[in-house]
């Protein structure tokens, strides 16, 4: 991996989760890399997980001490990006990592129209989240899908059944401090 281009930048864990998943190519249909990165996170942390087949992965963390018999809460987000690039630059998003750039106070992708916030930021702060037992929360079932940038593919078939939780945080809004607490569903029109 290249050098820390993230270092210094605040909360330091979730910029540094941001920073691994953008060196993992991740578009949608190509997640493979990203899936297995989330169970080897899980495997380092003595976590439960499940990994199917269509590479979508739930982790599932204790609660921290004095929250364990929590009620469980459901942290979701999606591991695909979109994959733009400008015309001018050579860049193949099944093989190169996306390179990240601090322009002022925005952080930005260098080359590429897309940074792959949308929604790696969301694993990068469940994971975050997950690493830290100094943070006091409750019992966590994060859901982390596929292929959402093109139609909820991964949405789709996932197996929730081993589900505790009743209280779902959707971690991919567009806009800094919304949270999604439901969502209508979507739609594919042709």
């Amino acid at each position: 991996m290249e050098t820390k281009r993230l270092a210094g930048l605040e909360p330091a864990a979730v910029f540094h989760y941001f920073e691994e998943i953008c060196a993992i190519p991740h578009g949608s249909r190509n997640t493979k890399k990203i899936s297995d990165y989330l169970v080897d996170f899980a495997k380092e942390y003595g976590l439960r997980y499940i990994q199917d087949a269509a590479n979508n992965v739930i982790l599932f963390g204790n609660g921290t001490c004095g929250m364990e018999n929590h009620a469980p809460v459901i942290l979701q987000g999606h591991m695909d990006m979109v994959c733009e690039k400008n015309r001018e630059v050579e860049f193949d998003f099944e093989k190169d990592a996306i390179r990240t750039l601090i322009d002022g106070d925005w952080l930005r992708a260098d080359g590429t129209t897309t940074l792959g916030g949308d929604d790696g930021i969301a694993v990068a702060y469940a994971l975050a989240l997950l690493a830290d037992d100094t943070i006091p929360h409750p019992p966590l079932e994060v859901i982390i899908t596929v292929d959402e940038e093109i139609g909820m593919l991964g949405a789709d078939v996932i197996d929730l059944s081993e589900l505790k939780g009743r209280t779902m945080i959707n971690l991919d809004s567009e806009d800094e401090g919304i949270f999604t607490v439901s969502c209508a569903g979507g739609a594919t029109a042709t």
